[in-house]
Formats: C-alpha cells, structure tokens, sequence
C-alpha cells in the first residue's frame, strides 16, 4: 500500500465566502456547502462533483483581517505526531501561527516555515469506512482535486532540507530556469507533487501556490475573467503536455489551474 500523499488538505481563506462560492463554481466546478449551524466560525466544505471534498472555504472575520489574515490559498501537511513536529520544526526556525487546536477531524496547527511560507500542520483523527487514513483531496491526474503544489521560497535550498527532513520530500529531478535558478521537483512515495522555486517577485513573501485540476485551461481561463478574477499567466503548456493558468481569485487569493488545453 501506497503511504499517505503529505497534502492532506486545502483551506481558502477568503473575506466574501458567497462570492467565492459563486466564483469557484464557475471556474473549477466545486459546489460549497453552507456553514455549520452553531458553528464559531464560518467554515464551509469544498465538493467535488463525487461528493467527496477538497478543502474547506473559512470566511475571515473582521478580527481575524485586523490580525493580519488575508485571502489565500493554504494547504494542509499531515503528521503523525503533532506535538513533536511542532517542537521539531520550532526548533529549526518555523513559526507557530495559531497553536495546536483540536477538532473531530484531527489536531492541527497553523505554522510558517522557516522561510515564512505558512501552512497548516494536520494530524487527522482515521475516518469510519476509510481504513487506510487516505486523503482523497490530492489527486495527481483528476479534475477538481488539487494536482500540483508550488512553494516558491527565498532559500530554496533551506527549503528543500526543511520539508525533506520532516515531511519525506524528496528532490530527486529539476529543471535551470535560467537566471532565475532551479525548479526542484518534490517527489513523494514516486509520485511527482509538485516543486520548489527561488520568489521571482522581491515583493512577494514566500508562499504556497495551489493548482487545481480542470477539464479545459483555456475554458478555465475565460471563466476566471468572466467571474471578476485576474490571470496573471497563460494558458501555458508544461512539460507533459498540460496547460497551466495562474491567477487571483476577485478576494484576491492566488491560485492555478492545470489541465489540457482545452478550447
């Protein structure tokens, strides 16, 4: 049996939930549900057309903006104990978020690494009827799963060792960029999911991006147009022969799709 893909899930962080909702729906094909009743916060699951999730959408409060939240795209690293990842990782230069919560689904914790890239730790309580603790929200060849997984960092080498060590990573593959540096392919259990890059951008902080597959990314293109989102690049082909398209959703979350091109 195949270990456990480390991306166990994907959270929006979004300040117009309903927008989102409607947006995503037009681009990807999610259906987000409505928010637990009772619940202390807006939480929302993230559905696929088979009914199964890939993430969850939270709608951030005024209090959570004022403490500096923002609209993003964050995955979710499974662990088996979170308690000594945390120690582990704290004590090589990750920063602790938001502490160790504990809910129905598992514990997790919301850190950066090293290099300031944020992320959630997630050590998820087994599931009845999965016997095997699979995710299914990471799905290297399926529509609506999440296929590719981008960190670009400040210290790619830093990077590298600090995700190899704690989380199984392994760089076996990359691709020059030129004067840009190198695009290293993170590979996992021989699965490919995804890469680690040098911050093109000076502006932009180290950060996760997420792609998402679709049936068309020239028909996924113009839906993120059409919906009030702004694509930043492509449709672009990839080794492989998908295509690519980078953008921010209208809140301003940055996300990519992958699938064929599509017309």
């Amino acid at each position: 049996m195949s270990r456990q893909v480390p991306f166990v899930w994907y959270e929006l962080m979004t300040t117009d939930a309903t927008g989102a909702a409607d947006f995503y729906g037009k681009v990807i094909g999610w259906r987000i549900g409505e928010a637990e009743p009772g619940s202390p916060m807006d939480y929302r699951m993230i559905l696929r057309d088979d009914g199964a999730p890939t993430g969850g959408l939270l709608a951030l409060t005024a209090e959570m903006q004022a403490g500096g939240a923002r609209p993003a795209w964050v995955p979710y690293l499974g662990t088996a104990d979170i308690d000594a990842t945390l120690a582990a990782i704290e004590a090589e230069g990750a920063q602790v978020l938001m502490p160790r919560t504990d809910i129905d689904e598992g514990a997790f914790a919301m850190v950066t690494d090293p290099q300031g890239a944020p992320f959630y730790l997630m050590q998820p309580t087994p599931r009845e009827g999965s016997p095997d603790g699979q995710s299914h929200a990471w799905d290297r060849e399926k529509a609506q799963h999440a296929r590719w997984n981008e960190l670009a960092t400040s210290d790619p080498a830093g990077a590298r060792a600090f995700y190899a060590k704690h989380f199984g990573f392994e760089f076996n593959n990359s691709m020059p960029m030129g004067a840009a540096g190198e695009y290293s392919f993170i590979d996992f259990d021989g699965q490919g999911l995804g890469a680690v890059m040098p911050i093109m951008d000076p502006a932009r902080p180290p950060s996760w991006l997420v792609y998402f597959g679709v049936e068309s990314a020239t028909a996924a293109k113009d839906a993120i147009e059409d919906a009030g989102g702004f694509v930043m690049m492509g449709p672009h082909e990839v080794p492989g022969g998908d295509w690519i398209v980078v953008a921010t959703d209208p809140q301003g979350a940055a996300f990519g799709v992958v699938g064929p091109q599509g017309a």
